[in-house]
């Protein structure tokens, strides 16, 4: 009689897709795959963004002295419902964040898609940013504005905001990490750069940076480059683009 081992379980048909189901649930809840997911403004009113979170107080009443509620981070989405101005000449949104929560924030903090003129005030706030917030911003405008005739010019600032970040993020991570100390661990030292603490906001912006083991640097992957060549070939900035991506390493072109 051929040996049958005992205690091994093993998965029915029926339960195999069941078992398949669960994994894709746990994996879609990851921080990684929600970051991916396109988010929503609030329903019943104008979306919008908030781009300059100096700006963002939100206030019970349309006026700078009114009562302080909360402080609206960079990025977030709300639903306009209405405009007035102060008596101090401030235009003021008034806003709804959930069904509970809403109030009265600056207008100069939010840019929104259906209103005219808002996505070159942001590309001149983009220009006018430094490091991680020309970053974030272009950023925005590349989620907010799809049909700009300035996404050219937004994906070659994101570009060379992002090869800038390489040459910083270098400098960074050669200060804090010791690679008399990293050599004892046996470990790759491209994996201790890569997992390098001061890319996460950069990935959670869609910006991925190599690592050069030859020179030990970081090297901005090219993609905003690569898009705007693919989508906007016959641009001003193409040009421009395709030297920016001659000029990587060949391996990344």
């Amino acid at each position: 009689m051929p040996f049958r081992p005992t205690g091994v379980l093993r998965p029915s048909a029926r339960l195999v897709p069941a078992l398949l189901l669960l994994a894709l649930a746990l994996y879609s809840s990851t921080p990684a795959a929600l970051a991916r997911k396109k988010r929503r403004p609030p329903a019943g009113g104008r979306a919008a963004v908030v781009v300059d979170e100096r700006l963002s107080a939100l206030r019970d009443a349309p006026d700078l002295s009114a009562n302080f509620l909360l402080r609206l981070g960079r990025g977030r989405l709300v639903a306009v419902t209405g405009r007035r101005e102060s008596g101090d000449g401030v235009s003021f949104c008034r806003v709804v964040l959930t069904r509970r929560t809403g109030g009265w924030v600056q207008a100069d903090a939010l840019v929104s898609p259906s209103r005219a003129g808002d996505d070159a005030r942001l590309l001149r706030l983009a220009r006018a940013s430094e490091e991680f917030d020309r970053v974030a911003r272009a950023r925005i405008f590349l989620d907010t504005f799809a049909r700009s005739p300035h996404r050219p010019a937004v994906l070659l600032l994101l570009g060379e905001a992002a090869g800038e970040a390489a040459a910083r993020l270098t400098r960074d991570a050669r200060r804090r990490l010791d690679e008399r100390e990293l050599a004892a661990t046996g470990v790759p030292l491209r994996s201790y750069f890569l997992n390098y603490s001061g890319l996460d906001r950069y990935r959670r912006h869609g910006v991925v940076f190599r690592f050069d083991e030859a020179t030990k640097q970081f090297q901005y992957d090219g993609a905003a480059w690569r898009e705007l060549l693919r989508r906007h070939p016959r641009s001003p900035e193409a040009a421009e683009a395709r030297r920016r991506l001659d000029a990587l390493p060949s391996g990344q072109k």
